[in-house]
């Protein structure tokens, strides 16, 4: 088996590449940009796709075009920043310009096997500040937009490729597409990449990891969690333990919901309850990244002692994706702009006891889902909403108290129940209220109140990589607003968020 190799030169999207590269059957991997031919020759490279990044090639410490890319047999996609080095590589020229940030529309200017069976015109998402300006003696010039006239270059062989636009992202129109015919149609690569394979190879890395030692399992209820539990299932039977610490931040009747669900699957699980332990620790902190950091710390700390009670773990096996390590900056990502800490990532604390076991922290939210069913997991947990590990604690900005803890389980279980009656649980991808640091003058019975701002969130995605702001019917969002109003007399202003991803997370912390 062929695969692709992403070389990650700090963007945001580089994991999204390998991703769209793997629904498309093929298998890749991301590596650094310095790593070196030996860390990846065991993967028989079929192709090179060389990512964006935050730098500038012509900067004195920018990543430069690695040289043994020179000397390979393979073909060589570079998108954004990948393009640019690739260009400044062979002779070109990358200057800083006006930039391009958004939606544009990309023209063909020349028939190419990369954009077979594409309209001559479509919408590409750009996302760059810096532009080639001249091209290498042996590259050719193969598509533009209003604002950039070098927006897709070629070598005379079709070995060396150059996309200014992120094809990976959705945004983009017909990106999957292009790179499809850059795997088929140009590198001649075969599909061998499924669910099934993905499962084998994880169940192969569990027990390889693990041989014959414990594993304490941190349980959510969510879905990362708990197919990172049935692949410890069917990898290491009778060799780990599922904890479920209810911190206090789960939704509206949570618990018992989680409960439930377990007992139901028949997995055995330890339950501590420490949410005034957390609502304690975190008394007074306003600041987001000190929450999750907090919490982080706390996890651990409890996971040590109540480890003590169940036996010896040499391993913690969390449930971590890959969007968490991207908007972490994880140690392998070293050159990417960290957006905000998750408390299983950035958060835990460096003198860990624990190894930690993150089967599924290279897999995006819809692979996550993929091989949930393929391994039994149970529907109502696949189709359940997204939920921070943190949970409630970064929905409530500012400091969090028992009060303001309380208003805001009920304005969320409103909003939930609101959205289900509308028949609309699977559409919006992911929805929720936060419960803002600010007041608001209202009227109630005639009377002057001031209190607090909820804002609800909705939006629709595929990967959790970006994401457009869901337009619910105005006729349900005053029927919300009405029964949160009404309902919870703390509150005196609901408002509703309009943000894409980019420029904004989905989250609020």
């Amino acid at each position: 088996m062929k695969a692709v190799i992403v070389l990650d030169f700090g963007s945001q999207y580089s994991q999204l590449i390998v991703r769209r590269v793997r629904e498309l059957g093929v298998y890749a991997e991301l590596f650094p940009h310095d790593a070196s031919p030996e860390q990846f020759a065991h993967l028989n490279p079929g192709a090179f796709i060389l990512s964006g990044g935050p730098a500038s090639v012509y900067e004195e410490s920018a990543p430069d075009f690695p040289s043994y890319l020179f000397l390979s047999s393979v073909p060589v996609l570079g998108i954004c920043y990948g393009m640019q080095a690739l260009a400044k590589a062979f002779g070109g020229k990358v200057e800083p310009g006006q930039g391009e940030f958004g939606g544009a529309v990309f023209r063909v200017l020349s028939p190419h096997p990369l954009f077979a069976g594409i309209p001559q015109e479509f919408n590409v998402w750009m996302s760059h500040g810096d532009s080639v300006v001249f091209i290498p003696e042996t590259f050719h010039i193969i598509g533009k937009t209003q604002a950039c006239s070098i927006a897709a270059i070629s070598d005379e062989r079709c070995r060396f490729l150059g996309l200014q636009f992120h094809p990976e992202v959705e945004h983009t129109e017909f990106g999957q597409e292009i790179l499809s015919n850059f795997l088929f149609k140009i590198c001649h690569l075969d599909k061998e990449w499924n669910p099934d394979q993905i499962i084998k190879t994880a169940i192969r890395e569990i027990k390889e990891k693990v041989g014959n030692g414990r594993v304490l399992c941190a349980i959510s209820g969510g879905l990362d969690s708990t197919v990172t539990v049935f692949l410890l299932q069917r990898a290491i039977p009778g060799q780990f333990m599922p904890l479920f610490v209810n911190t206090g931040f789960l939704r509206y009747g949570e618990e018992e919901q989680v409960k439930k669900t377990f007992q139901e699957a028949g997995i055995e699980f330890h339950y501590v309850d420490a949410s005034l332990e957390f609502l304690s620790f975190l008394k007074g902190i306003t600041d987001p990244e000190e929450k999750r950091k907090r919490i982080g710390n706390l996890f651990v700390e409890v996971f040590k002692r109540e480890a003590t009670k169940l036996g010896n773990f040499e391993f913690l096996a969390q449930g971590t994706i890959y969007p968490d390590v991207i908007e972490s900056r994880g140690k392998e990502r070293e050159n990417a702009d960290k957006i905000k800490t998750h408390h299983n990532v950035g958060g835990l604390p460096e003198a860990l006891s624990f190894k930690l076991l993150e089967p599924l922290r290279y897999l995006f939210k819809d692979e996550v889902r993929q091989i949930g069913h393929f391994l039994g997991v149970p529907k109502d947990i696949l189709n359940r909403q997204p939920f921070p590990g943190p949970g409630l604690a970064v929905r409530i900005l500012g400091e969090i108290t028992e009060e303001r803890l309380t208003i805001l389980k009920k304005a969320d279980s409103i909003y939930e129940e609101e959205i289900k009656l509308a028949g609309l649980e699977k559409n919006p991808d992911q929805y929720f209220a936060v419960l803002l640091p600010v007041r608001a003058v209202g009227v109630v019975g005639d009377r002057r109140a001031y209190g607090y701002v909820l804002a609800l969130r909705a939006v629709r995605t595929k990967d959790f990589m970006t994401a457009d702001w869901f337009p619910l019917p105005y006729e349900l969002l005053k029927k919300i607003s009405s029964r949160i109003c009404n309902e919870i007399r703390e509150i005196t202003r609901v408002v509703y968020d309009i943000t894409s991803k980019p420029p904004a997370t989905i989250e609020w912390e």
